[in-house]
């Protein structure tokens, strides 16, 4: 096995990638190129091409179904994503609640440590809704009970913990209490289950959220409604319970990603919140994020430009992070200065101009912008009043016009100016800061620089890594000339020679996301364990919402094409194909079988052979007669012959494309290396193969 890991490395090395610096992308403008002959795609190709490109993965059937309606009426259709349907989705979200909740809502449902304590203490009143009460009854309880356990005696000693005979005693209490009220609940109706189990004292509602596992736990979740989960989870959960407003967004992530039939608007959604990242463990983000996405990303990700930068730049979560809501005016209200009193003396507030320097260098016109440190302080200084209020307590965005700096700013050779602001000052008087903003972001959006630095970030995500010059140009010039219309812009790239051209077909190496997304989309295997698949990222050096620097996840493949992300892809193929990843059924057969039936897409596909047909129809023979799906340790593994079809089928249904002879001759080599029991075990091990391979790493 390591031996084949090693050559495996070296294959994928070699396979087709542009490594990119590791620094934030730089693009001059561009510089005429010497016309290059570029070989056009086959109609097969064009329409593998662009579901490589939009889509996580193309499923079996996808290519038949783009290639009969067309590519052009397909990208028009996903273009277009409220006329698709896409219930199977909806019913798997509908568990997460607090994906359609407000921050403050969310928050509110999982409260941090912060809202407990101000709960406890009688700062803020407990929820009149039942079945919150109970939830933080019993936060409050353990919170009380923690603090207790800190205190100190009269002579100022702590407190003498449990002994660990004493604490052993606890948990077989709380264990059988757990026990008893399981009894007693499953003995009850399941719409009187939640209703009981809020009445029972304190200790034994955490007793029971606490011990409640194996079966009987997930019968009873099973049973309950998505929001009665909710409160079970709550009353479990430690003290300040938040993450599970990550884990919720975090798992519907991968849920949209690999079942949505939107798919072109899910990985755009995915582009542009890479393009405008948070990092979801600064301060309050963990239930901004939420709302952020939803509200501000995937609702603009395929509108104007500008409305997306604006709705970005008018979130808490970007406020937060980039520590806009900090800043303040040095001349402002807020900074102790009275435009009606000469005498009033400056704080010690100023700017901070985190988010006035990235939304130029890394949103809008780019680091080659033309613009410069004083154009930085400028901004900064224009965006003041861009803030949050009661950002503890999940309170909206707000302009406070209080923080704002007055006066004229000299900004991009340009004058942005408003009036001071006296203090009972009118309501249009007192917005006449937050209009500043407004002005600097439009025209932020519509500078050319902006136009040709959002054209190559777009045609680096569905190109190529180092993307051609004159596409970019071309792209570009459409953002100019309608007014950053991002669906104008992603036609200009799909109907232009290179993206349908040899030289940039698969030619780009999936992120991690990418590919575990795929590797469920291509053998359409439901995703049963999605909290499995957050895990998995984290391995593989991508956990979702967690890129801490504004320049977010690189797109490009100098990150994700080394030796330890190969190895990671693997073992989690060896995990799935083998049924031994998180209780996810994967059925190699049936990924097979799919394959078989399949016919080739058009006259361009390559011609099956009299006797490659005659084996293809007795391997669905056998499938049809379960004889693959036999998993008794006496039967024989498929011969070499065998292997041959089933290894070119994979590969056609997988991959799409042809293999290299190493790649083939890689697999084979190992088959005959590692012992298995059966035709099952073989398949599968073939199938974890082919998903390691370089090319499966390729879209």
């Amino acid at each position: 096995m390591r031996r084949f890991l090693l050559v495996l490395l070296a294959l994928a090395v070699a396979a087709p990638a542009h490594p990119q610096p590791k620094s934030t992308p730089k693009p001059a403008k561009s510089k005429p190129a010497k016309p290059t002959l570029l070989v056009p795609l086959t109609q097969q190709e064009r329409a593998q091409q662009l579901l490589s490109r939009f889509t996580f993965g193309p499923r079996p059937g996808d290519l038949e179904k783009v290639i009969a309606l067309t590519p052009e009426k397909w990208l028009e259709q996903q273009l277009n994503p409220a006329s698709i349907p896409d219930a199977a989705l909806d019913r798997r979200l509908a568990d997460y609640t607090t994906l359609s909740l407000q921050p403050d809502q969310a928050l509110q449902l999982f409260p941090d440590h912060f809202t407990i304590a101000q709960t406890a203490e009688g700062k803020r009143p407990y929820p009149t809704d039942p079945l919150l009460l109970a939830m933080y009854q019993v936060q409050v309880y353990k919170l009380n009970k923690d603090i207790d356990s800190k205190k100190t005696s009269a002579d100022g000693k702590l407190v003498t913990p449990p002994t660990d005979a004493e604490a052993a005693a606890q948990k077989k209490t709380d264990q059988e209490t757990a026990s008893r009220v399981a009894g007693e609940l499953f003995a009850l109706p399941k719409n009187q289950r939640m209703a009981a189990l809020i009445k029972l004292p304190i200790p034994e509602r955490i007793a029971f959220t606490t011990y409640l596992a194996g079966d009987q736990k997930n019968l009873l979740l099973a049973d309950f409604n998505p929001r009665e989960r909710e409160i079970f989870n709550g009353m479990a959960a430690n003290i300040g319970a938040p993450h599970y407003i990550i884990d919720e967004l975090a798992q519907a992530k991968i849920l949209r990603a690999i079942l949505s039939e939107r798919q072109l608007q899910e990985v755009m959604s995915d582009f542009w919140f890479n393009h405008f990242n948070i990092f979801i463990g600064k301060d309050s983000d963990a239930w901004y994020t939420t709302s952020y996405e939803r509200d501000a990303i995937r609702k603009h990700a395929l509108g104007k430009f500008r409305d997306l930068l604006l709705a970005t730049a008018q979130t808490p979560a970007m406020m937060i992070y980039l520590d806009n809501w900090l800043s303040i005016g040095p001349d402002s209200l807020a900074n102790g200065i009275n435009p009606a009193n000469p005498n009033s003396k400056r704080g010690n507030h100023g700017l901070n101009e985190n988010y006035g320097r990235e939304v130029m260098e890394l949103h809008t016109v780019g680091v080659n912008g033309g613009y410069t440190q004083a154009d930085v302080t400028a901004l900064s200084a224009i965006l003041t009043g861009w803030t949050v209020d009661r950002p503890n307590q999940g309170g909206p965005f707000q302009y406070d016009y209080k923080k704002h700096e007055p006066g004229p700013k000299q900004w991009l050779r340009r004058t942005i100016s408003s009036e001071p602001v006296f203090p009972n000052a009118s309501q249009a008087a007192t917005q006449a800061g937050m209009k500043e903003g407004i002005e600097a972001l439009t025209i932020l959006a519509g500078d050319p620089h902006t136009a040709h630095f959002v054209s190559y970030k777009l045609a680096q995500r569905f190109v190529a890594d180092d993307p051609p010059p004159a596409l970019v140009d071309r792209m570009a010039a459409t953002y100019l000339a309608t007014d950053g219309d991002i669906k104008a812009i992603l036609r200009t790239l799909v109907q232009s020679p290179e993206f349908n051209s040899k030289k940039y077909f698969r030619n780009k190496v999936k992120t991690p996301m990418e590919f575990v997304a795929s590797a469920f989309r291509t053998t359409a295997t439901d995703p049963v364990n999605p909290g499995a698949l957050i895990n998995t990222l984290k391995t593989m050096g991508m956990p979702l919402y967690y890129a801490l620097p504004p320049t977010g996840y690189y797109i490009t493949a100098d990150l994700w094409m080394n030796s330890t992300a190969l190895v990671d892809r693997l073992n989690f193929a060896y995990a799935l194909t083998g049924n031994k990843f998180a209780n996810q059924k994967f059925d190699s057969a049936h990924v097979l079988a799919l394959g078989l039936m399949s016919q080739p897409a058009s006259s361009s596909a390559p011609e099956i052979s009299a006797t490659e047909r005659s084996n293809r129809a007795r391997f669905s023979e056998a499938l049809l007669t379960a004889d693959i799906h036999n998993s008794t340790a006496n039967q024989p593994p498929p011969d070499t012959a065998g292997h041959d079809i089933a290894l070119h089928v994979l590969e056609d249904t997988l991959i799409g494309n042809a293999v290299s002879s190493q790649t083939n001759q890689l697999i084979h080599k190992q088959i005959g290396e590692i012992p298995t029991a059966n035709s099952t075990d073989t398949l599968n091990l073939l199938t974890a193969l082919v998903m390691g391979s370089p090319e499966f790493q390729l879209r």
